[in-house]
């Protein structure tokens, strides 16, 4: 009895190790009140907006889905983590990176408005939240998990979506840096310029074609970014399901959203899922078990191939 007291001693102090500290926490969960007050003015208050109809009708989906989906799976995540999931932690940083993506585009793909300082903040706080999860859990996961994952596979498939997403928005981009009139796939968005362009091109999809590198090669860091990115791919493939139809309802006419993008943007997020299962499903009876309260911290994290 006293040996198993003493094993049980050590693996509590060894659980303590692997938490997140506490600003972690305290910087997420700020997040979801700043960002939840954001979205419920962004949707339930649309005269706040002074962009036109489709953008206004736009943002009101974007905030929608922040609100009802990503707050709440946020504050589920943080709460999977102390119940002692690693796993948790994908889907944390991946609410954490739709939150932060989608307030960067209230801010830059909405016309200004009263909510500014409010979209500011979301966006601020997201960064810091993001950097801080990141630096926490640069070791996750632990336990040799992604030695059963088909992880050149999954390499595979996050570099198929960036090379699709870049050469999708580079279609766009590219005939209009060499037309006559540069801003014309513009018209009717009341903005400069296309902010999705922006944060993908310069962020997104460069980090996330690093990470698949890092998956490739079995580092942890790389498997905790290419998890959180997928999980951020459900959200955001049902967010723009969501905000093409408040956009189309708002101007019918307007070629900014479309009803016909929908069917895909749903299918975007199941292909989302279907990866994401490989990082969050249960081990193998044989396999060490890591989810019994939190899992043990390793050296390395993950052994290298």
């Amino acid at each position: 009895m006293s040996l198993l007291i003493q094993d049980t001693s050590r693996y509590a102090s060894a659980a303590s190790r692997v938490l997140p500290p506490r600003h972690v926490y305290l910087l997420s969960l700020l997040l979801t009140l700043v960002g939840g007050v954001t979205a419920a003015l962004t949707f339930f208050v649309p005269d706040f907006l002074t962009g036109p109809p489709v953008t206004n009708g736009n943002a009101r989906g974007t905030a929608l889905v922040m609100l009802a989906l990503a707050t709440p799976l946020l504050v589920f995540s943080i709460w999977w983590e102390r119940r002692g999931s690693w796993r948790a932690r994908f889907l944390w940083l991946g609410s954490l990176f739709y939150l932060g993506y989608n307030a960067f585009l209230l801010l830059f793909l909405t016309p200004f408005n009263s909510l500014f300082l409010l979209y500011v903040a979301t966006l601020s706080l997201a960064l810091f939240s993001i950097g801080a999860l990141v630096f926490a859990g640069r070791d996750v996961p632990t336990e040799g998990q992604v030695d059963r994952m088909p992880v050149r596979a999954l390499a595979i498939f996050v570099w198929t979506i960036v090379t699709l997403n870049v050469l999708a928005w580079l279609q766009v981009v590219v005939p209009a840096v060499f037309s006559d009139d540069p801003t014309s796939f513009l018209d009717g968005l009341g903005v400069a310029t296309n902010a999705i362009y922006v944060q993908d091109l310069v962020v997104w999809l460069p980090v996330m074609a690093v990470a698949g590198w890092w998956m490739w090669n079995r580092r942890p860091l790389g498997a905790l970014l290419t998890a959180s990115w997928l999980a951020f791919g459900v959200l955001e493939g049902i967010g723009i399901a969501v905000d093409q139809w408040f956009g189309h309802q708002a101007d019918p006419m307007s070629p900014h959203a479309s009803i016909e993008v929908i069917p895909m943007m749903i299918g975007l997020a199941i292909v989302n899922l279907i990866g994401l299962y490989f990082y969050l499903r249960k081990q193998s009876p044989g396999a060490r078990t890591s989810e019994s309260r939190v899992s043990r911290p390793t050296p390395s994290g993950i052994h290298e191939a």
